[in-house]
């Protein structure tokens, strides 16, 4: 760590923090002014820490963070929305049943990593669930509103006009994979859906598996279309349509689509299923079926969450990059929302080998 001097003031940073070290009544509370001097920087970039933190050096990041921490700086967040008429708070906006929030680890991980992001930025996430129409109309009435700031978009279907409701009411949106169909542009963060899927698919090939099905989800979502599309390009003459399942992002669907797979074609070796949930699905319906993974059948999945490693046996799977995904996503929005316009950025995946496969 750089240790930055303080501006000749005369001010010692151990004097200025001192002030502020006990919050007994009486002591006055702490200014950007009094963080500048225990950081040895301008006021000008304590105010762009504070406000995303863009254009100032990681040194001066790391210096003002520790001054706001130990002179126990707070924003006064009233005053500042009343000035810059922000709330200082952003949606984050799954338009899918509120069940999956829970049973769907991949969007806990987005959350976590967004809200992470957001608080080094004194900002506040504001959790939205909408799957009805109704609930749809809410978020576009707060949304104008001014309750939010910007929209993280955490999923999309082909056929929802959410989207095309946010950027056409001027509202700034940053969405997880790339929407379907045409939609106003807005900037996305996403992985490389169909070469994640042909590299699943090849290294399955790799290991002597011919007759591989795949499990995917919704053909109106991203995933689900381009995760078969780079699954049918990898397999070429070898790839059968009769071995394709697509159902929801859900561990149930996951065991009804390898059964309706098994049903139809006893002689599979491998299937790869387009998410982890969807996997451990699948190998739950193998087993009631008497099938041993990876022994008579290797089972493959999407995603590296949570459930990739607790899985029996451990899945093996593509990895994506959750922290990126969502602190990409939060540095693109602030950009946005800052007047500053931003490409859609892709990012890589990994494949992640264990038992399963």
């Amino acid at each position: 760590m750089t240790v930055h001097s303080l501006p000749h003031t005369g001010t010692s940073a151990t004097a200025v923090e001192s002030q502020f070290m006990d919050t007994a009544e009486g002591r006055r509370r702490p200014t950007i002014r009094d963080v500048a001097a225990v950081a040895g920087v301008s006021r000008g970039t304590v105010s762009r820490v504070i406000n995303g933190g863009h254009w100032v050096s990681p040194d001066a990041r790391i210096a003002v963070e520790e001054a706001i921490r130990s002179t126990g700086y707070t924003a006064n967040h009233a005053a500042r929305s009343l000035a810059t008429g922000r709330a200082n708070s952003i949606a984050f906006l799954l338009t899918e049943p509120q069940h999956l929030l829970f049973a769907d680890p991949t969007f806990a991980l987005l959350l976590r990593g967004a809200t992470e992001a957001l608080s080094r930025r004194s900002m506040t996430v504001v959790l939205i669930v909408a799957d009805s129409e109704q609930e749809r109309r809410n978020v576009e009435h707060y949304a104008r509103a001014g309750h939010v700031d910007g929209v993280l978009l955490i999923s999309s279907h082909e056929s929802d006009t959410l989207l095309d409701t946010l950027a056409g009411a001027g509202i700034p949106t940053v969405c997880t994979g790339i929407p379907l169909g045409e939609h106003i542009p807005v900037p996305t963060v996403s992985v490389d859906e169909v070469g994640s899927a042909r590299t699943m698919t090849r290294y399955l090939l790799d290991r002597g598996h011919r007759r591989i099905g795949i499990i995917t989800g919704p053909n109106d979502t991203p995933g689900g279309r381009f995760r078969l599309q780079g699954f049918r390009e990898e397999m070429g003459d070898l790839f059968d349509p009769d071995l394709v399942e697509q159902d929801r992002y859900e561990k149930d669907a996951g065991a009804a689509a390898m059964t309706r797979l098994l049903a139809r074609a006893s002689d599979l070796d491998a299937v790869f299923a387009a998410s982890d949930v969807m996997a451990v699905g699948a190998i739950a319906a193998a087993k009631r079926a008497g099938i041993r993974v990876p022994e008579d059948l290797a089972i493959a999945g999407f995603d590296n969450s949570g459930l990739a490693e607790t899985s029996e046996p451990p899945l093996t799977t593509m990895g994506q990059p959750w922290d990126r995904i969502s602190s990409a996503m939060v540095d693109i929005l602030l950009d946005v929302i800052a007047g500053h316009p931003r490409e859609s950025l892709v990012l890589p995946t990994a494949l992640v080998i264990r038992d399963s496969a």
